[in-house]
């Protein structure tokens, strides 16, 4: 597991912890009966570094693209329908 994983796996967590911790802003603000406008400050920095966290898993996890031409030689399908299935 490289350190893309680990950001990944970090942003999710963050970005959990985020959604729970506005879902209980919100309950103690129908409790005091107060309007809610936005969430907490520290709730924004969360959702902020767990989507850089994400995305920053998203560019650095991904294996090898494979090109999607017909007649390319790293797609499997291509050989497969040009040689034929045998």
């Amino acid at each position: 597991m490289g350190i893309g994983h680990v950001l990944g796996v970090l942003g999710g967590a963050l970005l959990a912890h985020a959604a729970y911790a506005t879902v209980q802003y919100h309950a103690v603000l129908k409790i005091t009966e107060e309007e809610f406008s936005r969430p907490p400050m520290d709730v924004m920095m969360q959702l902020l570094l767990g989507l850089a966290l994400c995305m920053w898993a998203g560019l650095a996890v991904p294996a090898k693209f494979l090109s999607v031409l017909p007649h390319s030689e790293e797609n499997s399908i291509g050989e497969v329908i040009t040689h034929g299935c045998k």
